[in-house]
């Protein structure tokens, strides 16, 4: 616009506002996250799916190889998702690997983990949830949690960092059990995920528990230490 005004090119426009401090408008501050956390276990349970591709062979992100020959091209091995359920407080996690995240897929997740959180003696009290479709319009979801008294809650649109727990994990999630083996094939992969799970939860520090794994605040009172 001022270099039309003007009859300057845009470089020389560009350098002149630039060497003024005024080539752009102030970066805004970054709000600072507000961070939380429930006290007892149950009280809030986080729920999102990480899709991670299939493969024939290790991919280029553990060999750093990126030829692909035609045939495999060909395959179209599509992709997978975790779907995974955290607790807020204990930040215990139950995960599932399913070729999609239909709306049925979904519910017979979260009901499979709400069982193994009962067996724990975990009562979940609130779900919350990001806004797909997969989540909010989900009828045989809102039927589920409502037999189970479960208030189904959303974050806000474009405000992810609210679910931030089930985030952190599932970056957690992709860095050692996705990417932190050479598997042969996606279905050596997809066996290792139990393994992997039962680490997490029972022997893995976690630095936001004073080095201690998930399960220790399962079995424990609250705010209390072994």
């Amino acid at each position: 616009m001022i270099a039309g005004e003007t009859g300057h090119p845009h470089a020389t426009v560009w350098r002149t506002l630039q060497r003024a401090g005024i080539s752009r408008p102030p970066r805004q501050p970054r709000e600072q996250p507000r961070l939380y956390e429930w006290p007892c276990p149950g009280d809030l349970l986080h729920i999102d799916s990480k899709r991670f591709v299939r493969f024939s062979r290790p991919g280029h992100a553990v060999t750093g190889d990126r030829f692909t020959n035609s045939a495999e091209k060909r395959e179209r091995v599509g992709y997978e998702w975790v779907h995974s359920l955290v607790d807020d407080y204990s930040r215990y996690a139950y995960s599932e690997l399913h070729p999609d995240e239909r709306a049925e897929t979904v519910t017979a997740f979260v009901e499979r983990a709400l069982m193994h959180f009962a067996e724990l003696g975990i009562e979940p009290k609130r779900l919350l949830s990001d806004n797909a479709w997969t989540y909010r319009h989900n009828r045989s979801l809102g039927e589920l949690l409502q037999a189970h008294a479960i208030e189904h809650r959303f974050i806000r649109p474009r405000r992810p960092q609210t679910n931030g727990k089930v985030e952190r994990y599932q970056q957690t999630l992709k860095r050692e059990w996705g990417l932190g083996r050479t598997y042969r094939t996606s279905q050596h992969r997809a066996r290792a995920l139990s393994h992997w799970l039962d680490y997490y939860n029972t022997r893995r520090p976690h630095s936001s528990l004073g080095g201690q794994p998930p399960i220790s605040r399962v079995h424990n009172l609250p705010r209390q230490d072994i």
